[in-house]
């Protein structure tokens, strides 16, 4: 919490700085154009874990968990209502009251957001971002960043948020781009879930950082087709960690202990933007410093006569290995999209295939006077052997296919309650998702995936663990009270690798103009 104070006050200080005549006058426009939303959820069900598309990629306002549930009440100001403005300005405020959950309060968005004509733009805070590339709705989520765990505060510089036409290319190139960082705010969960054992790993006040850079080519008004290639990285670093082990190729001279407090001067924030220093017990085989990973973008788009398609490819990478061509790139998540002409059966089908068994083969090791020639394999993803799992408050911040920390209770195979940690991150998936609109009141959607995983290098299952995922969710927007929206979800999970459970899942929200500007 004392991280959100510091952000509420920046937040504060920033939104009453007059720092032009402009900028004065948009101030005064704050309290216009304002939105909210009230929501209750209640989750029912039975089995081992609630059904994983119950509670996966909706920013870690989920449970594993039976029979829970939430409320939840929203403001905010899009920044684009200043879409036609010089200075464009935003800001939102979400909580969560659950029960049955992770925890009993969550201050779940805090956010301001200001932009000079949509080119540059500054957002203070912790917000919800869309995935990039992929649909919000129907897909199974991102490999190095999606929207299965909590938004983390960040201070982020953006070129966009949306494409910027390049200048004088006459539509046919745009660029979109981030930097940013921010605090991890998970230090009582990790102590919590932790549960006092000497033998697990955990961590607090680390610090988050991302970057991502994007290239879109094609005029669609022009020409059908458009490409889209980009980059994005992420990094975890600095703050204090608990019984990380002595790596077993370091001669440890007796100055390193399973308590660390790692370095979060100016110089980790550098090496979190160019890859480099080290961490404390590196040894003789330094790596960058932090947890470093990533992955590469591509995406063409068709675009038909009332219709549209597309074809699109994520590859992820730990650290350097497999970020270029040293290793043949085997693990991927590639996917097709299309969206149908205007019908009242189905407008979109969307199919995944996600593999990361390969990680760069099972073989490690460093350069020794017997072994000139290094392999630097075993990528382990998701997993550091410092920080412990790539997660954020016990939920995966990539794909949810890569089973959360959060799962790792009594009842599971592996049996290593309170370990944060990735177990199966071998896996392959094949994932499917359908939606359609009826009619103007009611819509659809449809998921199912089947997943085998093998479990990890580490600690491989001694046979393939099944699951199969369902979702079945219809939601209706009656006509004489527009704002209001009810979502009935039937969700099951099958197969081993989560255990077999059914669930159901009933949303009503309500969402309404505040103040709107007449």
């Amino acid at each position: 919490m004392k991280k959100q104070r510091i952000f509420g006050l920046i937040l504060a200080a920033w939104l009453a700085t007059p720092q032009s005549p402009a900028l004065h006058a948009q101030a005064n426009r704050l309290g216009e154009d304002l939105t909210y939303r009230a929501e209750a959820t209640g989750q029912f069900g039975s089995g081992d874990f609630a059904p994983l598309w119950l509670n996966a990629n909706r920013y870690g306002v989920g449970t594993t968990k039976n029979n829970s549930g939430y409320l939840r009440a929203a403001i905010s100001r899009d920044i684009k209502t200043d879409s036609l403005r010089r200075w464009q300005m935003g800001y939102g405020a979400d909580v969560v009251v659950p029960f049955s959950h992770q925890s009993n309060f969550t201050l779940q968005q805090l956010y301001a957001d200001g932009s000079f004509r949509g080119i540059v733009s500054l957002s203070i805070g912790q917000k919800e971002r869309p995935l990039e590339l992929k649909n919000q709705q129907l897909s199974s989520g991102g490999m190095a960043m999606g929207i299965n765990a909590r938004p983390i505060p960040q201070v982020r510089f953006d070129l966009g948020p949306d494409f910027v036409v390049i200048p004088g290319t006459k539509n046919w190139f745009a660029l979109k781009g981030h930097i940013a960082y921010g605090w991890y705010t998970d230090n009582a969960w990790q102590r919590e879930f932790n549960g006092g054992k000497a033998t697990t790993c955990y961590s607090a006040n680390s610090r988050y950082h991302s970057k991502a850079g994007f290239l879109r080519v094609g005029n669609t008004d022009r020409f059908p087709l458009q490409l889209t290639l980009g980059i994005e990285m992420e990094a975890q670093f600095g703050g204090e960690v608990w019984n990380i082990r002595d790596r077993v190729d370091h001669q440890n001279d007796g100055s390193w202990s399973t308590h660390q407090k790692l370095e979060g001067g100016l110089k980790a924030y550098w090496h979190a933007f160019i890859p480099g220093g080290s961490d404390s017990n590196d040894g003789d085989y330094a790596n960058v410093q932090g947890n470093q990973l990533g992955s590469w973008h591509a995406r063409l788009d068709y675009k038909g006569k009332g219709w549209s398609a597309a074809v699109y490819g994520e590859h992820f990478f730990e650290d350097h290995s497999q970020m270029f061509w040293q290793y043949a790139w085997k693990d991927w998540l590639i996917g097709a999209e299309l969206n149908l002409p205007k019908n009242p059966v189905v407008s979109t089908l969307l199919y995944e295939h996600l593999r990361t068994t390969d990680q760069s083969g099972p073989i490690y090791h460093d350069i020794t006077p017997n072994q000139p020639t290094p392999s630097y394999s075993i990528d382990n993803y998701y997993n550091h052997h410092i920080y412990g799992a790539w997660q954020h408050a016990g939920f995966s911040m990539g794909t949810p296919l890569l089973i959360s920390p959060l799962y790792n209770q009594p009842g599971r195979q592996f049996g290593l309650s309170g370990n944060i940690f990735c177990y199966d991150n071998r896996v392959t998936a094949h994932h499917f998702g359908l939606s359609g609109a009826p009619c103007p009141q009611l819509s659809w959607r449809f998921l199912f995936t089947h997943e085998r995983s093998l479990g990890s290098y580490d600690l491989p299952r001694t046979n393939p663990a099944f699951g199969n995922f369902l979702l079945v969710e219809a939601s209706y927007h009656p006509r004489q009270m527009p704002g209001l929206n009810v979502t009935a979800s039937y969700a099951q999970n099958g197969g081993e690798l989560l255990g077999r459970s059914k669930g159901a899942m009933i949303t009503l929200s309500y969402a309404g103009w505040l103040n709107k500007k007449r």
